[in-house]
Parts: C-alpha cells; sequence; structure tokens
C-alpha cells in the first residue's frame, strides 16, 4: 500500500508521465473540438492557442484534483465520513475548477489572443465558455473520488485483516501464557503453602487468581478496553505476585483512571509478565515496578536487575505484539528505553476509539 502511494505522488509532482498524460488529454480535446483542422498545417496552427489552452487547463484541473484528494483523505477518511467527503470534497473541486477556468480563459484571451481590452471585458461569454472545463471537471472528480474510495476501502480492509492476524496470535500468546506450566506449578505450589500456613491468605490467593481468568477470558475477544479495566486487572495481577514474591516485589499505581481513555487488551499483562519474568525479585535484591499516569501515556517502569540466566527462552513475542497491535489502532508508537538502571515502557491511550 506504501509503494503505491508513493508512486502516485511521484505521478502527480510534475513528472514526464503527469505532463504526458495532460499532453494526451488535451490532443484529444482539441481535435474532437475541430477534427477538420487537422487537416492542413494552418489548420493545426490554427488551434494551436486551443490546444495549448486544453494542456494548461488540464494540468491545473488534474492536479487540483489530486490536491483535493490527498486533503481529504488527511483530514476526512471514506470510511468515516463517506458522506461528509462526498458532498464536501465534490463540491470544492467544482469550486475550483470553475474559478481556475475562469482566470485561464479570461488570461489565455486577454493576453495571447488579446480578443479584448481591460476596459470591455465580456463577463458572460467568458461564462459560457467554462462550461467545457466544467464538465471535464466531472468526469476527472469522478475518477478521482472513485479511486480514493476504492483505495482507502482496500487499506481499510486489510488493516482489518491485519488486526485480526494479530488479535488472533495475541489470544494464542495469552492463553498460552496463563496455562503455561511454570505458572501454574509456581501458583498452586504457593497455594498449597498457604493452605496450611494461612487459610485467609490462601482464600485471597485465590480470589484474585480466578479474577485473573475471568478477565483474560472476557477481554480477549475485544480490541480495545477502558483504561480502568487494565489498571483493576494489574493490581490483581501484582497482588497474586505479591503473595508469591512477598518484599522481593514491590509495586506502585499511580494513576487516576480515566473513562475516556482506552488500550490493547492485556498489554499491562504482558509487560508486568515480562518484568517478573527477567530480573531478580528477592528479600536482598527486590525488583520495583511503577505504573503511572504521564500525560496521555500510561508508563511501565521497573528497575534492571536481570536473572544471569532463564529457565524460559525469551522469544520478544510479548513487546512485538504490542507494538504491532498499536501500529493498527493509532499513529502514536510505543516507546521502549533501557538505560543502565531502569526498563521502560510507555503505552499510548486511545482516546473515543473508532474500533
Amino acid at each position: 500500500m506504501a509503494s503505491s502511494i508513493r508512486g502516485s505522488k511521484q505521478f502527480w509532482n510534475f513528472s514526464p508521465a503527469f505532463f504526458g498524460v495532460n499532453l494526451i488529454i488535451a490532443a484529444v480535446i482539441t481535435v474532437l473540438l475541430c477534427p477538420s483542422c487537422f487537416t492542413s498545417t494552418s489548420g493545426i496552427l490554427s488551434v494551436a492557442s486551443d490546444f495549448l489552452y486544453s494542456f494548461i487547463l488540464s494540468c491545473i484541473l488534474s492536479y487540483g484534483g489530486f490536491l483535493a484528494e490527498y486533503y481529504f483523505d488527511k483530514k476526512m477518511p471514506w470510511i468515516q465520513y463517506p458522506l461528509k467527503r462526498l458532498i464536501l470534497e465534490s463540491t470544492s473541486y467544482i469550486l475550483y475548477v470553475f474559478v481556475t477556468s475562469y482566470i485561464i480563459l479570461f488570461l489565455i484571451e486577454f493576453l495571447i489572443r488579446q480578443s479584448f481590452s481591460i476596459n470591455n471585458v465580456p463577463w458572460k461569454w467568458l461564462m459560457v465558455h467554462t462550461r467545457l472545463p466544467m464538465q471535464i471537471s466531472v468526469i476527472i472528480a469522478f475518477v478521482l473520488i472513485s479511486r480514493s474510495f476504492l483505495l482507502e476501502w482496500r487499506k481499510s480492509a486489510i488493516e482489518a485483516e491485519q488486526l485480526k492476524t494479530q488479535q488472533y496470535a495475541r489470544q494464542y500468546q495469552t492463553l498460552k501464557d496463563q496455562l503455561n506450566p511454570h505458572f501454574l506449578f509456581n501458583s498452586f505450589n504457593v497455594l498449597s503453602n498457604l493452605v496450611y500456613e494461612n487459610s485467609d491468605t490462601a482464600a485471597r490467593f485465590i480470589r484474585q487468581l480466578s479474577k485473573i481468568y475471568r478477565y483474560v477470558l472476557e477481554v480477549q475477544q475485544e480490541k480495545l478496553v477502558k483504561l480502568s479495566s487494565e489498571l483493576e486487572f494489574a493490581e490483581n495481577f501484582l497482588s497474586l505476585q505479591k503473595i508469591r514474591f512477598e518484599e522481593g516485589l514491590l509495586y506502585t499505581i499511580e494513576v487516576s483512571p480515566k473513562a475516556d481513555f482506552y488500550l490493547p487488551p492485556l498489554s499491562l499483562q504482558m509487560l508486568l509478565e515480562n518484568a517478573i519474568k527477567h530480573n531478580v525479585a528477592s528479600m536482598a535484591d527486590p525488583l520495583f515496578i511503577e505504573i503511572l499516569l504521564e500525560e496521555n501515556q500510561l508508563t511501565v517502569k521497573n528497575n534492571l536487575q536481570l536473572k544471569s540466566s532463564l529457565s524460559e527462552e525469551s522469544t520478544g513475542i510479548g513487546l512485538s505484539n504490542i507494538r504491532k497491535r498499536y501500529e493498527l489502532l493509532t499513529e502514536e508508537a510505543v516507546l521502549i528505553k533501557e538505560t543502565a538502571d531502569y526498563f521502560i515502557v510507555k503505552l499510548p491511550l486511545i482516546k473515543n476509539p473508532q474500533v
């Protein structure tokens, strides 16, 4: 898709192909207006100014159509505003054609043909002779608008398919992670110890574990979830890990949930699991995780104390999955930064999702 857009811009950026196409259009118009003029040299010379006028007008009309298309593609996508875009783009382009064709016709008749002086401008005659450009503009507008709509529809269909693919990959990876034997083994091992040591804590552990699995099942089909839901899940997940690691894991969540903020589901879970999986979390070297809101970004930060070896090989699927999902949902990128002391991930928060 990107290559086709670049090619389109190269064509319209006054390339040889652009001038070639408009020369052909001008020649066709001139022949249609006066077929007999092309039977002799004098006839061809007599329509030279008509050909020049047609060529200039064709270039300006087609380039203006491209500019209108380019502007509305950025400001008013077809998928979101189909009727509004159709009306505004058509109206603005036809108005542009009328004004520019009127001015060009005036300049050619006044400066080149010298058909009139500045004191006796035939305004009505000029108005009548803008009919042909207006008729041509309807054809150009139809072609450009149809092309723009089809390209936008194709792009939207491809992105929807990509998002669906990413969703399936994320669902599979999430379920795989949650049903990971190590996760279950650690959870049940902690639970078995708690049952004998502290029945109240064991009951709390079970409740937290059930909330985690229930949330995973509820949101695995969603594209976006509310920030408040993700923060509640993060609290449950970290509380569960806190029971396991005790003072080896410290965390703070400094966010005032806003109902109008959204993010991809289980993004926090992937980041929190990565932090716990890759770093030492012990009484001597506690792992500290901080979640905070900075403008319209959710920051997840942990101190860096990497394990010397991992029982499981890191695949990098988690961060890659989050990045790809954000690429399909918003233009804002996920920021990942690693310093000597900290690992930081900033997740853009999405407002008023159109998904």
